[in-house]
This record gives structure tokens, sequence and C-alpha cells, in this order.
């Protein structure tokens, strides 16, 4: 009897491991779908062989999307390398002293440039894929295609982001058709944020902090939360309520010690 039960035990536990195995390959499948092969998310019914254009917006909205959520929750980098861990987030300090009673000094000062920057590195294989991709379908209808590698450029503009691709395609079939004219742009009002961190940031290196209730009397869509941390860090948080876009930046500026 004792016996028996050692054998359902072991085979409980090997159906355990089976599942766990399972689980382990459908995780990675599922991030293997998501983060490493955007470019093949596209259905082959979203092409339109007059409109290449649709298929770069459809193929890349949702990656791009993913890394501007990433960078303007991490204070404007993809991998923030000096940084204060908030809530599981590493936010990367944009202004930073590590004495007491100064004020701190600006560590990007071109923080419009960084972050756009940051999300041309991140999205570069991506944009490539995507062309991959776009050329293969129309391959797939028949057409002879050429694809001449260019450069991306990234703008954060007012309400939306823009990438522009001065990649070209040549495709024949019945005519020649050349297409040197991609662009993708998606809905964030990452611009305006900024601005505002770069106010922030002005007002620490200045006068040690910033009063985050000012922002809101100058535009009622924007609320700025600003959290004290122990070691004099402040976390501040920049929402514009309307879209529900944010950005995140730490600063440790003008720390008084203890018992001063």
């Amino acid at each position: 009897m004792q016996k028996r039960c050692s054998e359902i035990l072991e085979d409980k536990s090997g159906q355990v491991t089976i599942f766990v195995i399972i689980a382990i390959v459908i995780v990675g499948a599922v991030l293997l779908y998501f983060f490493v092969l955007p470019g093949s998310r596209v259905n082959i019914s979203d092409f339109n062989s007059e409109n290449p254009q649709g298929f770069m917006q459809t193929c890349l909205n949702e990656r791009i999307i993913e890394v501007v959520q990433l960078v303007s929750i991490q204070g404007g980098s993809v991998e923030p390398e000096h940084y204060f861990t908030y809530n599981e987030v590493p936010i990367e300090y944009l202004c930073y002293t590590n004495e007491n009673l100064k004020p701190c000094v600006v560590q990007q000062p071109l923080l419009k440039q960084h972050i756009e920057s940051e999300v041309e590195s991140a999205i570069g294989n991506d944009v490539q894929r995507c062309f991959d991709s776009l050329k293969e379908s129309y391959e797939g209808k028949g057409y002879n295609v050429a694809l001449d590698t260019g450069i991306t450029r990234v703008e954060l503009l007012p309400n939306r982001i823009n990438i522009d691709m001065n990649y070209i395609l040549t495709t024949s079939k019945s005519e020649t058709t050349r297409f040197d004219d991609f662009s993708v742009a998606v809905d964030n009002n990452l611009y305006e944020l900024v601005s505002i961190a770069n106010s922030i940031i002005e007002w620490e290196t200045t006068i040690g902090d910033a009063d985050p209730r000012i922002y809101g009397r100058l535009d009622s869509n924007i609320i700025v939360d600003k959290n004290l941390r122990d070691d004099g860090t402040k976390i501040y948080k920049i929402e514009e309520l309307s879209s529900g876009d944010i950005f995140q930046l730490a600063s440790r500026s003008l720390v008084f010690p203890v018992g001063y």
C-alpha cells in the first residue's frame, strides 16, 4: 500500500513537471510574439499594394507605443543608468547631487533629443523587420521588389510622435512604382510633458525644489505629483488627464542633513 502511494505521488509530480514545462513554453511564445517579432503581427489582409504607408503604420504602431510608454515612466531612457527605483520602476535622475545643501546638476541637458534618440535606437530593428515583411508581401503578390535601407528619425511634436523613415521601395509588375516617403505617427503628448519636466528641472537647479501646483493652475488638463523619499530624492509624475500620458523623473537637490 505504501509503495502504491509512492507511485501515485511520483506520477502526480511528473504531471506537475510537465505542466510547468508547458506553461514556460507558452509564456516564452507569448513574449516572442509581442517583443521579438512585432513585424509578424501584421496580417496579410492588411497589405494593400497601393498603400505601403498603411502597412508600416499597422506594423510599427504597437511597438512604438510600448517603447514610448517605457521611456516615459523611466525618465526618458530605455535602460536608465543612474536612477531611483520607485514602485519597482527605475526612474532616471534628470537632476542630481550626492552632496547636502547643494543644488542638483542637470543630467540630460537635451532631454527631448535624448528621448528621440532612445526611441530611434529601440525601434531600429523593428523598422527593418517591418520593411522586410512589406517587401515579402509584395513579392507574394508577384511583384519584383528592390528595398534601399535608409535612416529612421523620431521627432516629438505637439500631440504626436512622428517617425520618418527615408527608405526607398521600388516595385515593378506591369509598371514600376517608387515609394520614398514613409512616416508613422502615434498620438501622444510627450512633447508637452517633456517641456514641463524641463521646467521642473530648472526650478530644482535654481532653488532646489519645484511646486507641482503651479502646473495645474496654468493648465487644468495637467497634474503633477511630487513624492519625497527618505534620502532626499523627489519623484515627479507629470500626467495629461485627457490622454492619460505620463512622464516621470527623479531629482535630488538641496537636501538638508538630518537634524539640520
